[in-house]
């Protein structure tokens, strides 16, 4: 009996602290507003949409035409000693993007 009363008073305080306007909640797309990439990678966006989407220019790593790999290098900062790169690899089959995987691998200049 005790978990049941219990039960229905979780229920109505979630209703009721739902139901008001709180201060502190925000709507969702008020965080993805103020990125500055607001168009994410989605499967099927020609090579054009991809490009503009991430704001870098692609590199032809090896495929057949329409059926490419690409290669981009990403700018994300890092500490304010060394600047920090990420590659990223896009796969394309028939114009459209498949897939895609960063690349965190060591950098090959500090050996």
């Amino acid at each position: 009996m005790k978990t049941i009363a219990v039960a229905v008073l979780l229920t109505v305080a979630t209703t009721a602290a739902s139901a008001q306007k709180l201060p502190f909640v925000t709507a969702p797309s008020t965080f993805t507003a103020t990125l500055s990439n607001t168009t994410p990678l989605v499967f099927g966006m020609g090579v054009a949409d991809a490009q503009r989407a991430l704001g870098t220019p692609f590199t032809y790593v090896s495929g057949r035409p329409g059926n490419e790999i690409f290669l981009t290098f990403r700018d994300l900062g890092g500490s304010g000693l060394f600047p920090h790169h990420d590659r990223l690899f896009l796969q394309f089959r028939k114009h459209r993007l498949t897939g895609w995987k960063a690349d965190w691998g060591e950098n090959w200049m500090w050996r």
